[in-house]
């Protein structure tokens, strides 16, 4: 097995907290999906948010998948102006026996602007 980070973002349409884990999750979700995981693979995760989310953590949303024993990490993205707002970014360390091309970074709603490479 190796150490792989895969890469994802999404957007929300209002700092709401049910929407925050609404569309987390749904970020999370479909990155073990496209990547075959379970939490078991998953080593760490670090969340990122633009500084105009506040409405709670995105590690709240994914604990309530089952990622409770899984390292989990919030962090503040820089405010740069002009940056796209509302995003929720996330670097996800698993344990996997992919090759590097083989990864699967998802990118969902607005955020596919920022990766239009790897967005789906």
């Amino acid at each position: 097995m190796r150490v792989r980070a895969i890469r994802g973002a999404t957007t929300l349409d209002v700092d709401d907290k049910d929407h925050l884990h609404l569309r987390t999750q749904e970020l999370v979700e479909s990155i073990m999906s496209a990547n075959t995981l379970t939490t078991d693979d998953v080593i760490s995760v670090i969340f990122t948010c633009t500084p105009d989310i506040v409405s709670d953590f995105p590690a709240a949303a994914a604990r309530e998948l089952g990622f409770g024993a899984v390292p989990l990490m919030c962090a503040q993205e820089m405010a740069v102006p002009g940056a796209l707002p509302l995003v929720v970014r996330v670097l996800m360390h698993v344990e996997t026996a992919r090759e590097r091309a083989e990864i699967t970074h998802v990118y969902l709603h607005e955020s596919v602007s920022l990766r239009r490479d790897l967005a789906q």
